[in-house]
């Protein structure tokens, strides 16, 4: 892992803040919501995951009973705009009951690791999803790491697994929910619009070190 100068990932935070402004993240109504979205989002457009979640709200089914006891036939109908629509209707019924047996509040109260190795520990969920929700359904200071953060780190010199980038940031930023939020919202919208596009000639963090 390359050796990165002091505050290097706070300048690129002020510099992406200075750019785009808040972005207010993340867009749900529920922290039920957040965790719909964050199974839902693997390997999907944001847009799919708005449709889908319209779709379950119509049924009113974004609510942990009435999602654990939900027909997976419907589940599969409700999220096929997401792909892989068995699978994640199938997670979706599996998290819903394991929140409806243990408890949301409950479960979201525990220390964050504890969180973090729950979410891991059922099936489907992986270290970014576990994550977002750790920090956007249970409100508890945990940096989420894409494939946005990963390619943005490469292209300022930065490389390193999932672990070591998340740790990298943890240790330089202040242990802040909301700055979290805000900063991964940031490098999504950032390379949305820039590295998404190949503008990289107009990229504001060329030279940053």
């Amino acid at each position: 892992m390359k050796y990165m100068k002091p505050e290097i990932l706070c300048r690129v935070y002020d510099l992406l803040l200075d750019e785009l402004g808040p972005q207010n993240w993340w867009p749900a109504e529920t922290a039920f919501e957040v965790v719909v979205g964050a199974v839902l989002t693997q390997q999907t457009k944001w847009a799919n995951v708005e449709k889908a979640i319209d779709g379950l709200k119509e049924h009113d089914l974004l609510e942990v009973q009435a999602l654990a006891k939900a027909d997976v036939a419907l589940l599969e109908e409700l999220v096929r705009c997401c792909g892989f629509y068995r699978q994640k209707a199938s997670r979706l019924k599996e998290i819903a009951m394991f929140f409806a047996e243990h408890g949301m509040d409950k479960v979201f109260s525990m220390h964050i690791e504890q969180i973090r190795s729950t979410m891991l520990s059922l099936k489907g969920i992986g270290n970014e999803t576990a994550d977002s929700i750790v920090l956007y359904a249970a409100n508890k200071p945990k940096f989420v790491i894409d494939a946005y953060t990963t390619r943005m780190m490469k292209c300022i010199g930065i490389q390193g697994n999932y672990m070591q980038l998340q740790g990298m940031f943890e240790k330089e930023l202040p242990t802040d929910v909301d700055i979290y939020k805000e900063y991964h919202a940031l490098i999504v919208e950032y390379s949305k619009a820039y590295c998404g596009r190949n503008r990289c000639s107009e990229c504001i963090l060329t030279g940053i070190e």
